[in-house]
């Protein structure tokens, strides 16, 4: 079975894609390894979305899932361990199965990006979570601590201000990436205290955590905060290696491409968060998704100028 057009990852930007693909008029088949939404699932509040004064990450993702649905496109749940270029056939394989196709899309999105400490990965699920919305819950009551200073550490700090005692938020500048009116939120709340210009340097427990040691990067002094849970925000990272003999990376992992959402193979896009861009944002991904597959509708009618 040929498919025009196969989508590798189904969050925002590859579902805008697959509804684009068929409104084009392409077969397209979205193939994602955990499900629909991506990371857009994780975030309880949406309120920056164009025309949507606010929602929630699950529901929109429903909704565009529902759409690329309606439209024909088609949906498989596997893990895609290679893209092969064979010229005007591509290879999509999975542990199970090779698909073909005539272009690949390549929304492959990012992934949390850890500390780095050497005890980080033994606490993961007794105490450091990468997802506040996901497991907050588990620390209602108690005290934790949010490592970040972008717009996913203070809305993981504003979600847990409203379950846990008490939220340290730690960052290693003096002033936060993340939007300002939600500093002032958190600011405002008598259960969140900021530890600027600071960074963890041991997560304390045995069994589970029970404590997080950080470090002033000016002064060298050191703090010991008596939390039971690590929540880590401090960014993502690409995970596109496998893609890496069609679709050349940048320096930090993503896929070098820019707004055309062209990459260095004829019929291999990317579009979303896995590609090289300034802004990583639920309406730049899916404008990138709108992109890569009305120019993947180009190249297969045979109008592209990517060669």
């Amino acid at each position: 079975m040929m498919y025009d057009m196969i989508i590798v990852g189904a969050g925002p930007a590859g579902m805008t894609a697959a509804i684009y693909g068929q409104r084009a008029g392409k077969r397209t088949l979205l193939i994602d390894a955990k499900g629909f939404g991506g990371q857009i699932l994780n975030t309880p509040e949406v309120e920056n979305y164009p025309g949507i004064k606010k929602t929630s990450g699950f529901a929109l993702a429903s909704a565009l899932y529902e759409q690329a649905m309606e439209q024909g496109a088609e949906i498989v749940y596997a893990q895609v361990t290679a893209v092969e270029d064979s010229g005007a056939v591509k290879n999509v394989v999975t542990a199970d199965q090779v698909y073909e196709t005539k272009s690949v899309i390549l929304a492959t999105g990012a992934k949390n990006r850890p500390l780095g400490l050497p005890e980080e990965e033994s606490f993961v699920g007794s105490g450091v979570s990468y997802c506040a919305t996901c497991d907050g819950a588990f620390f209602r009551g108690k005290k934790v601590a949010v490592i970040g200073g972008g717009n996913t550490a203070l809305e993981d700090a504003e979600v847990l201000s409203n379950l846990a005692e008490e939220v340290y938020l730690i960052h290693r500048r003096d002033t936060f990436r993340g939007e300002q009116a939600t500093v002032k939120r958190l600011l405002a709340k008598d259960n969140v205290e900021f530890f600027m210009e600071c960074v963890p340097c041991e997560i304390l427990g045995d069994a589970k955590v029970s404590g997080l040691k950080i470090r002033n990067v000016k002064t060298e002094e050191e703090t010991q905060l008596p939390v039971e849970g690590v929540f880590v925000a401090i960014g993502q990272m690409p995970d596109n290696e496998a893609f890496a003999d069609v679709a050349p990376l940048d320096d930090h992992g993503y896929i070098a491409a820019g707004e055309d959402c062209l990459t260095a193979t004829p019929g291999i896009f990317v579009c979303g968060d896995c590609r090289t861009k300034a802004v990583r944002q639920l309406a730049t991904a899916a404008a990138d998704g709108a992109v890569a597959a009305l120019a993947a509708a180009a190249y297969i009618n045979g109008t592209d100028t990517q060669a």
